[in-house]
Order: structure tokens, then C-alpha cells, then sequence
């Protein structure tokens, strides 16, 4: 083999590849123990820890070589997107949305409960009076659908969603909800 087409072009894209996936990892690792599942983490640290020596080794030996040394700038850079992208998509964890409506929320309420969200409902007390508040705890996944729930019936709603780190008693939480078409498709 070519030893130019090696040392700048196959070794700074494996440099590259090796980097990603490293980083990726890293993102994973840090994110699931920010969610609790520390178990997990020290597993993928060793690997990513693995990739990382093998990676910087072949940087080190080839110190000459610029393309290295961009490869895994890059690397670190595409890495973290990746990383971010697979995180977003395991959604892992629990999220609190909490709701203020100046409007009645009962229809809203009762809408989740029947999707099988657990809802909290208080009344409070607003800058121009008595408001809604609800508190809704639910998987990460779900943010979205809640979200755009929230949007058709009170679309003026003030909502704030917060990660939640440790939820106490998640067996309260319906492991799968039934689907049941919305009061407002359902006219």
C-alpha cells in the first residue's frame, strides 16, 4: 500500500471514525449518569477509555502529520453532535412539564388522565389571579406528544419542562398508556 495514501487519507479517516465514537460514548456515559443509571456508565467508560488510548497513540506516532490532528478536532466536533443525536433519541429518563393556564384546564386534565398522564391540579395564584397549575411526570418520549397536547387545548398556557433526576415511586407511572382519540378530533 501507498504509504502517502495511508498516512493521509485511511489513517486520519479511521483517526476520525475512532474519535466519534469516543466521544459519542462519552456523551452517553455522562448523560446516563446524570439520569441515574450509573450502572452503565463505568462499562462504557472502559471502552471509551479503550478508543481514546488507541486513537492518541496513532496521533502521537504520527505527530508530523497534520491531517491526524485535524481528523480528530473533527472527530471530537462530529462526536459530540452524534453523541447528542443518540442521547436525544434513547430520551432517557423523566421529565416534570409543569403547566399555568388562566383559562380552565379541566378539559386539558381530564384529556391527559384519559391518555393515562398522571395530573396534578392546583389552583394558584397569578399575577392577574387565580391560574391553573399542573404538574404532569412522565418518560422523556412522551415530552413531545405532551407538548403539542398542551398547544391544542390551551395554546396560551405557560408550560416550563424540567429534567428530573431521580423519581421516587415510578412504578405510579403507567408503563404504557391506552390511546384514546382527543375530544377535539373526536367533533
Amino acid at each position: 500500500m501507498d504509504p502517502f495514501l495511508f498516512d493521509y487519507m485511511i489513517l486520519p479517516t479511521l483517526i476520525l471514525l475512532a474519535r466519534i465514537v469516543d466521544v459519542s460514548m462519552d456523551t452517553l456515559r455522562l448523560n446516563l449518569v446524570a439520569k441515574g443509571y450509573r450502572n452503565y456508565a463505568p462499562i462504557i467508560g472502559f471502552f471509551q477509555s479503550l478508543v481514546w488510548v488507541i486513537t492518541i497513540s496513532r496521533v502521537m506516532v504520527n505527530l508530523e502529520n497534520w491531517t491526524a490532528y485535524a481528523a480528530y478536532a473533527s472527530g471530537f466536533a462530529l462526536g459530540t453532535y452524534v453523541g447528542m443525536r443518540i442521547e436525544e433519541k434513547l430520551a432517557l429518563g423523566y421529565e416534570l412539564i409543569r403547566i399555568v393556564t388562566r383559562t380552565d384546564a379541566t378539559e386539558l386534565v381530564t384529556h391527559l388522565r384519559d391518555l393515562g398522564f398522571a395530573v396534578t391540579s392546583v389552583i394558584g395564584e397569578g399575577r392577574d389571579g387565580e391560574v391553573g397549575i399542573l404538574f404532569v411526570v412522565l418518560k422523556r418520549k412522551t415530552v413531545s406528544e405532551v407538548v403539542e397536547i398542551i398547544k391544542s387545548h390551551n395554546p396560551k398556557a405557560f408550560y416550563t419542562i424540567e429534567d428530573m433526576r431521580f423519581v421516587s415511586n415510578a412504578a405510579y407511572l403507567p408503563r404504557s398508556r391506552k390511546v384514546i382519540p382527543s375530544r377535539a378530533n373526536a367533533r
